[in-house]
Order: structure tokens, then C-alpha cells, then sequence
């Protein structure tokens, strides 16, 4: 399988001067990261604020350079100035706040501005626009004024707007930190439906734990380190370590996971409500080898 995005033992340093003529203080970010995402997937790369996520996230769109290693985005080179605009064209970005992505007092121009600066044709621009609309469920709202939006609605249209320049990967760094449960929901929902549909490889930085659940693949960083990789399952798996991480796991995974711990033969990884109940279903037809029953 193709990769799309490849990071070699990157590292990202940020200097930070207190006075003028002074040494600067370095803190490093990031540190020796080693990524691999084929196209098509959908990954989520976790961690608290601090972890260098939002950080590697940048650097997948060449916002950032790498101080040392190399990020690769479809095969180019970030470092090579002569390649930018076609690293921009094939990586997308989303950030936390859509208002800073909006440009226009009108939704579907605001989704049409990228492929307008691309130089792309005016038949082509409307086709994108309506096809990406479409796409991210917001053709009902495209003659509306941005500012009348709910915050799920706009990030939507953002997305909308990176569809259009037809990338082949977002990177959407914590695109829903802003946004209340409703608006979470839409945006996420709205993404992995790209990348269903369309094969859109999709990196999502994020804290929520909730929105990973679904990914093909995992990372977790902390303190600017790569320290846990593998499928959902895999990875919540591990609650104790994600706690000792600070971070959260899905309600359901930490239930399943305290009534394993009391002796009930719950699998590790339980990440829906779905595959709850069932386990619970068979601990009740006396699958599961035990009489804790009542205690379920």
C-alpha cells in the first residue's frame, strides 16, 4: 500500500529568545518521530496538550520544517522549496477554529476561494464546489452567511473549502476542540464519510477519545515522543497506560475494563456500546464461564 505521508526519525525544536544577544532557550517539541500513514486511512494521532501532535501536524502541510529528519507528503520532500505548492495541493489542513479558515461572506464562495487561487476553471470551480457541498452536508446552507452558522456547521464548510482544492489527505489538527457535542459529532461524522466514500486519507489530532474509535490507526505521543501505536483495540487495550498518560479512554472501554478487573471475562478493548452489550449478552447466556451475573 502506497504511503502518503512518511516521517523519518523527525525531530522540531522551538527556540525561544528571552532578551536580545541572549542564547535561546530550546525546548524540543518533538523528538526522533517515525510515522507511516498509507493513503486511504484514517489515523488519529492522540495526546494531552504539550504532546507535539499539533506540532507533527504542521509539519505534514510543510508549515513547519523539521529541524532535523524528513517528513515526506506523497513521496516530496518538505524541505524542497521548489515542491510547497504541490505539497499544500495534495495535504489539506483544518484547524481548531473555522473562522480563521472563512474568508467569504457567502458559503459556497468561501468553498470555491481555494480552486479560484489554484486557477482552476469556472465550470470546474462550481463542479467542486457543489460536488464538496455535497459531501460534507451543507448544500442547503450554501448561500448562507458563514456567520450565521453553528460552529459544527462551519468547520464543515472549512472542510468543504479544503475539498475543493481535491487533496489527497486532510490533516485536521483538534478541529473540534472549539465545538460543543452536536458540532463534534458533525464534523467527524462528515470526515469519515470522506473517507469512505471518496478514499480521502484523513490524520485526525485530537484529545477526544471518542473521535478515534472508528480509525484504521493509532498513535500516541507524550512529551514529544511517539509511545503507543496500533489499531483502537490495541491501543485502548491498554487503559492503565493511557491513564498513567493523562488521558481518557471511551466510557464504555473503562467500564468494560473495571468489571474485567472484578472478575467478569470482558475482553480488553471494548470500544462501542455495541460490543458491550454483546459481551454482556453472552456473560448472560452463561457463555462467558462465570456466575457473575448479577454483578454485570
Amino acid at each position: 500500500m502506497k504511503k502518503i505521508i512518511k516521517a523519518e526519525k523527525i525531530r522540531y525544536d522551538y527556540l525561544q529568545y528571552a532578551e536580545e544577544g541572549a542564547e535561546p532557550e530550546i525546548t524540543h517539541a518533538v523528538k526522533d518521530v517515525s510515522l507511516d500513514i498509507a493513503e486511504g486511512q484514517f489515523v488519529a494521532i492522540l495526546g494531552h496538550n504539550g504532546s507535539g501532535k499539533s506540532t507533527i501536524a504542521k509539519q505534514m502541510n510543510a508549515l513547519l520544517l523539521p529541524t532535523e529528519g524528513t517528513m515526506y507528503i506523497d513521496s516530496l520532500d518538505t524541505r524542497d522549496d521548489g515542491e510547497l505548492w504541490n505539497i499544500r495541493q495534495k495535504a489539506g489542513m483544518v484547524f481548531q477554529n473555522p473562522d480563521n479558515q472563512i474568508v467569504a461572506s457567502v458559503v459556497e464562495e468561501d468553498v470555491g476561494f481555494g480552486p479560484e487561487n489554484m486557477g482552476v476553471p469556472t465550470d470546474e470551480i462550481w463542479r467542486r464546489v457543489d460536488s464538496s457541498l455535497e459531501k460534507t452536508g451543507m448544500v442547503a446552507y450554501r448561500l448562507h452567511s458563514p456567520n450565521r452558522l453553528s460552529g459544527g456547521q462551519k468547520q464543515r464548510v472549512a472542510i468543504a473549502g479544503v475539498m475543493a482544492m481535491r487533496p489527497k489527505c486532510i490533516v485536521m489538527d483538534e478541529p473540534t476542540a472549539m465545538l460543543d457535542p452536536n458540532g463534534r459529532r458533525e464534523v467527524i461524522e462528515a470526515v469519515r464519510e470522506l473517507n469512505r466514500t471518496e478514499g480521502v486519507t484523513v490524520i485526525l489530532i485530537t484529545h477526544y477519545m471518542e473521535e478515534v474509535v472508528h480509525a484504521d490507526y493509532v498513535y500516541v505521543m507524550d512529551q514529544g515522543r511517539r509511545v503507543m501505536q496500533g489499531t483502537p483495540k490495541e491501543v485502548f487495550s491498554e487503559v492503565e497506560k493511557l491513564q498513567e498518560l493523562r488521558l481518557d479512554v471511551p466510557h464504555v472501554t473503562q467500564l468494560a475494563h473495571a468489571l474485567r478487573k472484578d472478575g467478569l471475562p470482558i475482553p480488553e478493548g471494548i470500544l462501542t456500546l455495541e460490543e458491550f452489550t454483546e459481551e454482556i449478552m453472552k456473560i448472560k447466556e452463561g457463555k462467558g464461564g462465570t456466575g457473575h451475573v448479577a454483578e454485570a
